[in-house]
């Protein structure tokens, strides 16, 4: 396992000289494990090298286990003695605590035969109950977490190295093979390969005579330990490659495991490429029945709840399925130190990151967990880190290592980083390296002396902490040159340091690395363009301790500081105060004497020694809160808190948020405020775990966490504007920082080329803009129901066809047209949801050759409708394809590719009215896709987003695990077809990139879609879709059901300003996202971030106002329009023209 628990003191030890060339010994393990008795009973034919023979070898054994053995030619005897270093090949100049109270051992000899020089092989028989109850340790008041050395339990069976359940001889390298009988509905998990799984007939178990199941795990690779875990598991399967991967679910989960089997293959893969092949022949999933998040090789054990956390997919998970190239078959030389922690997190978790746009910020938080944690009295070096077992073992030996790859990757190049690190796994495969090794592998390749960097970052303790000073300008010939001073203002002597340096012009940025040896030096930089700003370091890609002002109040920051004070609210109700104070005891009862607490009415002054904490919403220096969030477009209400747009009330609710230290800048108070009682201690469990995060908004009793956020980082110390001629200081700053390449890069699951093949052909010149009743739509509804039956779905339609086919009068003229619904299902399996579903929907048609919406001049030219709505097709489509592939749902998902959208919804209302297999009034919600196809930089906005209490907490885990910033709209909006299902009273939402001037414009074509976007959309959407697919309950409904309206005539002349609403403002009135070029919105002098409050007569307070307002005017009335900008009101005359 590479999350050692147990005596990592005996590695640390480790040398090389006594065995450096030696084979392995190897266990032959034939073992019976009865649960119900705690009970093992095992056989291990143990085969010692001829190169680690001795005339006496000595074990380590756990002590509740009785040995014997039926080889004659030894002679195994319990020591009484001490043991001794040199008992077990290790130094005898160290110390060696080897007898630890958890598991209790016993030391035992084994006399050889003095004449034996080849490998020898001799049989023990050992047998005994093992049971030692998972027990909590308690970390601090930061962190805690619950371990056992090891388990057989009728709850499952946990046995590896801590447990010494087989012999321990000495610290070198094993290799096993083992062979398990459990009872028949157990199944048991090892490294290695599985050659053997049977039940098997009438056999003896250690108590009685009963079916049993044998399993047998070949481990032919060196290793550092064995493994035995075991349970009544539910085993998946699928071949990834060369390597299975596998699934061992304590409960029936299909769906759960297809998603960890399909990501496993992608990581797989990703890794394969980056680093060489899997070193293993399978890797496994292990469900275990206490939370863990441990990796061995070839498997991880993830804890029952761990592993449901959606995040975890694409967060903890690859982090341990990496493990297996570093840690678990490139082993640590812990007498050197841990490297593979660090290396671990940057290329999997910082990766994850970096392949998100993340990298920066992720980075800032590492160097913030180092400068909150670490200090001159705690820190320590590299070669000294072992394992985490604290806040500050990891802010090092994490934080500090993963920044050193970093710094490195950045000083030769991703292409010899990569390579470089090939070479070592290469190399070191089945063996323990150290840094040492590391540094020779990068020689190696890029022909380079790095010792000077490894002696820096490993052998050294602390960080370097960096100034900016005396920044001048000077005009040359050439442009301009900008001078500066750097300063590194630790203790100690200098750094070398690759500095990065961006100079912000009236042009493009300069990027250059200056190349710092000294504590003091001056610099020169020459720009092209009129310099504005200067920034060191900018995208945090240095190892150093962060000034105050470079990061936001934090959690982190609280939690750890050396002293902290809890001032409990004197004035709050009883109830809420006796919570308030056992959660404050249980902190200062774990926080080894740093906590003080106190009430709120004993203090004078907040001490500026001290992080504060503030307790309850009456607590008396609750000013200080709201005064340190003034500036920060946020506040405390009489009933509520409001964090920019989201306004949270009181009510079954909590909050924390920091806010820097009134006396100490570089320290923090924190406010903590429950509507709840009994959600205080799951607050208590949760807090630390948001370490990098300025506030928090929590609801419920377990808490559940609803919104979360960082304040902005203002006045670095490492940035400067620069004067102008005038002496001004600049204002705007153009032009941005070029986004950089990830390392590695994740296959998408869904097709960029078979999402844009669908919009080209919906989208395309021959359909002529599908238009209602014409011979392109009906193209392109056959279309969408060839790919459905590809796919694999079921027909939906009538008499089993694919098809709703019905005749609808439309238009003033009510002309009568035919109209087709697409209809697919992938049906439940659940027989008491028979008739429910979730319906994922998108329509298909548009505005033809521009009917019956059409701008003036744009008569008669096919609108193609690439966006509006050739992108919600084409991503229904492919999540057809997927989901067809990888889900069995509980209850139906039904793909309805809905007619008739743009003449009043009239696809989806003939659904709602007549759908019978699966009833629209039983469908748990509705999925609607509709203008998903220019996502770019924003976020994917989820409108109607109050039709169910619980949409916020679904779109907020799917962001969580695909990388996918959303915002959910919580406006009542009449805008696509999840209308007619709210108007059903279903739960219902649209998914939208955002608005856009080409909107029902013949400018809306395939060239201008966001292919990327489109995999972003479809795998955020099939989160969504999937966990409403197996939701045990329905979703609260809280829309507001209507009466369907009649269908829109089309024909007649609307009304626009010439603007696109920003929908996901909350405030008052309508935000302008976007202003079309000569529309009245611009004539009139309106500007994109202007908010509309008043337009004529008629007061805007939403968009629905805004709609229902601009019904009232005609095309050429001439109004005015009162709009906020900046916060103050203005009014400009504006005349309205035809849409």
């Amino acid at each position: 396992m590479y999350r050692k628990y147990f005596i990592l003191f005996l590695l640390s030890l480790v040398v090389f000289s006594g065995f450096a060339n030696a084979q392995y010994i190897h266990h032959e393990i034939t073992a019976s494990i009865d649960p119900a008795t705690n009970s093992l009973k095992a056989e291990d034919a143990v085969t010692i090298p001829a190169a680690q023979l001795r005339p006496e070898m000595h074990f380590l054994l756990h002590a509740n286990l009785t040995v014997s053995s039926p080889s004659k030619e030894i002679k195994i005897q319990l020591s009484d003695q001490k043991p001794q270093a040199e008992d077990f090949a290790v130094r005898a100049s160290r110390d060696l605590p080897l007898l630890p109270e958890n598991p209790p051992l016993k030391h035992y000899t084994v006399k050889l035969p003095a004449a034996n020089k080849e490998d020898f092989t001799f049989i023990l028989r050992y047998a005994g109950k093992i049971h030692h109850p998972i027990q909590e340790q308690a970390e601090e008041y930061a962190r805690s977490f619950s371990e056992t050395p090891g388990l057989i339990d009728s709850a499952g069976v946990y046995l590896g190295g801590s447990t010494y359940w087989i012999p321990w001889f000495n610290e070198q390298l094993i290799t096993f093979n083992m062979t398990v009988s459990l009872p028949a509905d157990w199944d048991a998990v090892s490294q290695g390969t599985r050659t053997l799984h049977e039940i098997a007939g009438e056999t003896q178990l250690i108590n009685g005579v009963a079916k049993v199941r044998r399993t047998r795990w070949e481990s032919p690779q060196p290793m550092e330990e064995a493994y035995l875990i075991a349970a009544k598991f539910h085993e998946y399967q699928r071949s990834a490659g060369a390597v299975s991967a596998m699934a061992f679910l304590r409960t029936p989960d299909e769906n759960l495991a297809n998603k960890y089997l399909e990501t496993t293959a992608q990581y797989l893969e990703m890794y394969r490429q980056l680093l060489g092949p899997f070193p293993f022949g399978k890797f496994a999933l292990v469900e275990n029945f206490w939370e863990t998040g441990y990796g061995m090789p070839s498997f991880t054990l993830l804890g029952e709840k761990v592993i449901r956390f959606p995040f975890i997919l694409h967060s903890s998970y690859p982090h341990e399925l990496l493990h297996n190239w570093w840690g678990n078959s490139v082993y640590v030389d812990y007498d050197s130190g841990n490297w593979c922690e660090g290396l671990t997190s940057y290329m999997a978790d910082h990766l994850i990151k970096e392949q998100r746009g993340q990298g920066a910020e992720y980075r800032r938080s590492t160097l913030q967990r180092y400068t909150d944690y670490a200090s001159a009295e705690n820190d320590f070096p590299l070669t000294r880190f072992r394992s985490r077992y604290n806040a500050v073992t990891e802010a090092v030996g994490y934080g500090k290592s993963m920044m050193m790859w970093h710094m490195l990757r950045r000083e030769v190049g991703d292409e010899q980083f990569v390579k470089s690190f090939q070479a070592f796994y290469r190399a070191n495969k089945f063996k323990r390296a150290s840094f040492e090794d590391i540094r020779k592998a990068f020689e190696q390749v890029s022909g380079r002396d790095f010792k000077p960097f490894f002696r820096q970052w490993v052998e050294r303790a602390g960080a370097p902490d960096l100034q900016l000073s005396n920044v001048s300008v000077q005009t040359v010939e050439e442009g301009s040159v900008v001078n500066f001073t750097l300063t590194q203002i630790q203790p100690g002597d200098p750094y070398a340091l690759d500095a990065p340096v961006v100079i912000y012009t009236d042009g493009e940025p300069k990027w250059q690395i200056v190349k710092m040896t000294e504590k003091n030096q001056s610099f020169q930089v020459i720009v092209s363009g009129q310099p504005l700003r200067i920034d060191i370091d900018p995208e945090f890609d240095l190892f150093r301790r962060l000034h105050f002002n470079e990061i936001p109040p934090s959690f982190s920051k609280i939690f750890g500081a050396e002293k902290v004070l809890i001032l409990l609210p004197s004035q709050a109700p009883t109830a809420i105060l006796e919570g308030y104070k056992s959660l404050a005891e249980s902190w200062a009862s774990d926080s080894r004497g740093k906590i003080e607490v106190n009430s709120d009415d004993q203090v004078n002054v907040l001490p500026a020694d001290k992080a504060v904490w503030l307790f309850g919403r009456e607590n008396l220096y609750r000013n200080v809160i709201e005064r340190g969030m003034k500036d920060l477009d946020a506040e405390i209400s009489a009933s509520a808190v409001r964090f920019g747009k989201t306004v949270i009330p009181d009510e079954n609710h909590s909050f924390a948020i920091a806010v820097r230290h009134p006396a100490n800048p570089a320290s923090v108070v924190v406010w903590l405020a429950s509507a709840r009682s009994d959600a205080l201690p799951g607050l208590g469990r949760k807090l630390p775990h948001y370490g990098k995060y300025s506030y928090l908004a929590f609801e419920g009793e377990e808490p559940t966490n609803i919104a979360k956020g960082e304040w902005p980082a203002v006045n670095s110390p490492l940035s400067a504007l620069i004067p102008q001629a005038d002496g001004a200081l600049p204002r705007d700053i153009p032009g941005q920082l070029p986004p950089r390449e990830a390392l590695a890069k994740l296959g998408a699951v869904f097709s960029e080329e078979a999402l844009m093949g669908h919009v080209k052909y919906l989208a395309g010149e021959a359909l002529e803009g599908r238009g209602l009743g014409t011979p392109g739509l009906d193209k392109a509804a056959d279309y969408i129901a060839e790919q459905f039956k590809k796919a694999g779905l079921q027909p939906g339609g009538d008499n089993g066809t694919y098809f709703q086919i019905w005749k609808e009068k439309v238009g003033r003229e009510q002309r009568e047209v035919t109209l087709k619904n697409v209809i697919g299902v992938l049906p439940g399996k659940k027989a008491e949801w028979a008739d429910q579903s979730a319906v994922l929907s998108a329509h298909y048609d548009h505005l033809g050759r521009g009917w019956p919406d059409v701008h003036a001049g744009d008569e008669g030219k096919i609108h193609y409708g690439a966006d509006d709505n050739a992108s919600g097709a084409a991503v229904l489509i492919e999540l057809a394809n997927l989901l067809a592939k990888s889900v069995e749902p509980d209850r139906a998902l039904v793909f309805a590719a809905f007619s008739g959208e743009e003449s009043g919804l009239l696809g989806s209302k003939y659904y709602v009215q007549n759908m019978k297999t699966y009833p629209a009034g039983k469908a748990i919600g509705a999925l609607n896709l509709d203008t998903v196809g220019r996502l770019g930089g924003n976020k994917l906005l989820v409108l109607n987003g109050a039709t169910a209490r619980e949409w916020k907490f679904i779109f907020m885990g799917c962001s969580h695990v695909t990388g996918v910033e959303s915002e959910v709209v919580t406006q009542d909006l009449d805008a696509s077809d999840q209308v007619s299902f709210i108007n059903a009273g279903v739960p219902a939402v649209q998914i939208f990139s955002g608005a856009h001037t080409d909107y029902h414009r013949p400018g809306d074509t395939a060239d201008k879609i966001d292919v990327p976007g489109l995999v972003k959309v479809a795998t955020f959407v099939r989160e969504a879709a999937v966990y409403l697919s197996e939701r045990d309950k329905p979703l609260e409904f809280t829309g507001e059901k209507k009466e369907a309206g009649a269908p829109a005539q089309g024909g007649e002349r609307r009304a626009s300003t010439g603007s696109m609403p920003d929908f996901a403002y909350t405030g008052e009135g309508v935000r302008i996202a976007e202003i079309s070029p000569d529309s009245p919105a611009a004539k009139a002098g309106l500007q994109a971030g202007d908010v509309i409050i008043q337009l004529g007569e008629h007061k805007v307070s939403n968009l629905r106002e805004y709609s229902d307002a601009l019904k009232r005017f005609a095309p050429g009335d001439e109004t005015t329009v009162v709009y906020l900008r900046e916060g103050k009101q203005a009014s400009a005359k504006i005349t309205l023209t035809a849409r």
